[in-house]
């Protein structure tokens, strides 16, 4: 009996397989009867005649490819408000004066460094105090011969008429320190110069940029409202005003923000170092004062 049955099942297997084969296959295409032959004489074609003109298959440039079209910095500032215009030139005059004020200072603080340097050299060579004050007192350009020569010529006063008395020490020592203090401040403050300049450009630039950006955003609200019309083609001119503004005024700001920082640490180190130079001047001068005292 289990024969029989699986004997019928090995027997219908094929059809079950063929029949979800053919359920699942894609209907066949009607198949015409085979045509008869033609019975007439076939037909001439006449051979094709070779082209008598040169035909050009050089690529034109108009149907090579979609035009790239791009917005420059110049098409903007042409086509901006002429507020935004204002700001514009404003921000550009400001990245400008700030770029040559960061040359100039770095320059300046690079030949002020070597001048220390070259000035202690010689200040530790071993050479009198008379000396050197002789041969720096006719060139006082330097911070550091500037606070020598001050503190020398106020310690050279006190020997004018002689040798002064043990009472007047306190005070000599007083003036000298006083007239390098005096020094050091002044010719920190023409070290200083121009750059607060780079600190206001650093903190208005931005605000001044945004002023532009404001603007343009206005002005894009206004030509929708004038045309009644949402499409890019009417927001996009015052949205690219509006970011060149702001990017202009990053522009102006980053690069004083980021000197000013540099420079005032180099300002502050070299002051220190004159501070330290003056403290060790009015040691000298001190000691040599108790000595000619005595």
């Amino acid at each position: 009996m289990h024969m029989k049955w699986g004997f019928a099942a090995l027997v219908s297997a094929p059809a079950v397989v063929l029949s979800v084969m053919l359920m699942f296959a894609p209907p066949a295409m009607a198949q015409s009867g085979p045509s008869a032959a033609p019975t007439g004489e076939p037909a001439q074609s006449a051979p094709l005649a070779a082209p008598t003109t040169n035909v050009d298959i050089t690529p034109n440039g108009d149907t090579a490819g979609p035009a790239m079209g791009g917005v420059s910095a110049v098409s903007l500032f042409v086509r901006a408000d002429p507020l935004v215009k204002a700001v514009l030139i404003l921000l550009l005059l400001a990245s400008l004066a700030s770029w040559a004020i960061i040359f100039n200072k770095g320059i300046a603080l690079g030949n002020l460094r070597r001048r220390a340097a070259k000035f202690e050299k010689v200040f530790w060579s071993g050479q009198s105090l008379d000396e050197l004050y002789a041969q720096y007192a006719a060139h006082n350009d330097h911070p550091f011969v500037a606070v020598f020569v001050s503190g020398v010529r106020e310690w050279r006063r006190a020997f004018e008429h002689g040798a002064p008395r043990e009472s007047a020490v306190a005070g000599i020592k007083d003036r000298v320190e006083k007239a390098m203090s005096v020094t050091i401040s002044r010719e920190s403050d023409a070290i200083e110069g121009n750059i607060g300049f780079l600190a206001t450009v650093a903190n208005t630039a931005p605000f001044v940029g945004l002023f532009g950006t404001v603007w343009g955003i206005m002005n894009s609200f206004a030509a929708i409202a004038a045309r009644h019309d949402t499409t890019l083609a009417v927001v996009a001119p015052g949205i690219a005003e509006a970011l060149f503004a702001t990017a202009m005024g990053l522009l102006a700001a980053i690069p004083a923000a980021i000197f000013y920082n540099r420079y005032v640490n180099e300002i502050g180190r070299y002051t220190n170092r004159l501070d330290a130079f003056a403290d060790e001047l009015s040691g000298i001068l001190s000691r040599q004062l108790d000595e000619k005292v005595r």
